[in-house]
């Protein structure tokens, strides 16, 4: 599930923004939501290091979730955080799979926010 992910969905990212005109404001979202996201990962790894507080795994779920998802997948492949753990993984990728098919139906013209 790597990049080749990352790819994919830039992938359905460019064609719907050309096919469909899918709002620029559609990616900045993603790419806020990213940098939240992989700053938590980045805070929770070090706060696991420190032996501090960790950051409920829920959160971290719910922000990739909330478009946030390819900023987490960059945090646990260069951080090495959260990577390992099969039962957060499982939900990590059913939270990533829900987010996508959201996302395509939202960017098809004939979605309840697009249709005119």
């Amino acid at each position: 599930m790597r990049y080749a992910t990352l790819i994919l969905f830039a992938a359905l990212y460019l064609g719907a923004s050309l096919l469909w005109g899918l709002p620029a404001l559609v990616g900045a979202l993603y790419l806020a939501a990213s940098l939240a996201c992989f700053a938590m990962y980045a805070r929770d790894k070090a706060a696991a290091r420190a032996g501090r507080r960790r950051t409920p795994e829920a959160t971290l779920l719910w922000l990739g979730l909330a478009c946030g998802w390819p900023g987490a997948l960059l945090a646990q492949q260069w951080l090495r955080h959260k990577s390992h753990k099969q039962p957060f993984r499982l939900r990590f990728h059913a939270t990533v799979l829900v987010n996508l098919l959201v996302f395509a139906y939202l960017a098809w013209p004939g979605s309840f926010l697009r249709a005119a």
